[in-house]
Order: C-alpha cells, then sequence, then structure tokens
C-alpha cells in the first residue's frame, strides 16, 4: 500500500469516525437503552445500529448507493418509513417522559435484547442518509487506482471503529453512576430524547429528495 492509498483510509476511517461518533438518533438511543434498562440492551441495541451501518456498506460498495439516488421514489419512501419511525421513537420517549414509571421493557429480560438489537437495526436501515453517506465514503477511498484490498480494509476498518464507538457509549452509560443520573433525571432525558427524535423524524420527512 502506498502512502496516497494508506492516506485515503486515514481520510476514510476519520469521516466515519467522526459520523458515527456524533450526537444523533442511534447515539442518543443507545444512551438511553444503557442507562435504563442495562448494559445487555444497550450493547444489544448497538450492536443492532452497527449491523444496520455494514449492511449500508455492503449495499454501497455493490453501488446500489448509485441506483437509489437516481430513483427518487425508493429514497421518497425510505424517507416516509425512516420519518415515521423516528416520530414513533419520539412519542414513546415523550410518554415516558410525562408518566410516574418509565414505560420500558423489564431489565435482563432474554426478550428485550432481542427487541433491543432489532431496534438499533431499525434506527439505521430507516435512515436514506446512511446509505448515501456510506456512498461518500466509498468514494473517498475507493480510487481508481486501489488495490483489491482496499474494501475490505474499509468496511472491516470502520466496522472495528463503529464497534468501539456504538459499545463504547453503551458500556459507559450503563455504570452504576449513570443508572443513579438516569433515574434522577429520566424524565429530562426522555424529554431530550424526545425531541431529538421529533426533530430528526421531521427533518427526515421535509427534507428534499
Amino acid at each position: 500500500m502506498d502512502v496516497t492509498q494508506f492516506h485515503s483510509l486515514l481520510l476514510v476511517y476519520a469521516a466515519y469516525l467522526i459520523a458515527v461518533a456524533s450526537p444523533g438518533p442511534s447515539n442518543m438511543a443507545i444512551m438511553a437503552a444503557a442507562m435504563n434498562q442495562g448494559r445487555a440492551q444497550g450493547v444489544a441495541l448497538a450492536f443492532g445500529v452497527l449491523t444496520g451501518s455494514l449492511f449500508w456498506a455492503c449495499l454501497a460498495a455493490a453501488g446500489i448507493s448509485t441506483v437509489l439516488t437516481r430513483y427518487a421514489e425508493a429514497l421518497i419512501v425510505m424517507k416516509i418509513a425512516g420519518g415515521l419511525y423516528l416520530l414513533f421513537l419520539a412519542w414513546k420517549s415523550a410518554r415516558s417522559a410525562i408518566s410516574d414509571k418509565a414505560s420500558t421493557v423489564a431489565r435482563a429480560a432474554p426478550a428485550s435484547r432481542l427487541v433491543s438489537y432489532r431496534r438499533g437495526v431499525l434506527l439505521h436501515l430507516t435512515n436514506p442518509k446512511a446509505i448515501l453517506g456510506w456512498g461518500a465514503i466509498m468514494t473517498l477511498g475507493l480510487t481508481p487506482d486501489a488495490p483489491a484490498h482496499t474494501l475490505p480494509a474499509i468496511i472491516g476498518g470502520c466496522a472495528v471503529l463503529g464497534f468501539i464507538v456504538f459499545v463504547g457509549y453503551a458500556l459507559l452509560f450503563s455504570t452504576a453512576a449513570m443508572a443513579n443520573g438516569y433515574r434522577k433525571a429520566r424524565r429530562f432525558i426522555e424529554g431530550t430524547l424526545a425531541v431529538v427524535f421529533g426533530y430528526a423524524g421531521l427533518r427526515l420527512l421535509l427534507s428534499k429528495p
């Protein structure tokens, strides 16, 4: 690997790291699940988010992102589905914020981990900007003269970074101090989540194709 290709990979990793580490609906959901439901559910949701991200990565690598950008109808359907799902999460968070008890699944129940994982997957699969972002990342890293190992290096390296960030958030926010903080500030946290999810959902629904 020459210096130019190495620098291209570093640029890809930096762009992906900034994107996944920045506050957003997925990270906020991971933090809330870890604080409220415990480490197992937070990690499960984190793995779901990572799965969704890697799914879009594979589609972008296969050139599907280019196809989707040419068919506005497909992106519109994805935007509507994603926006409505985020608004649904906003409604759940708002309902929890105004209730006396958090409306969450019981701690450590095996089925709740599957639900958390599925929720993480849906958060990412219903976001059309994710595949477009991966399309941009592939464009940064896959130059015409890039060797065959560049694509696995992009996906593998980003998978490691995503794992560190998403699972790291889950582990950090599942500590006893964070859990106690959540119990004391539950309504404020759930209210903040409602605002974040609602804003993201409306922004997705109202954005131009």
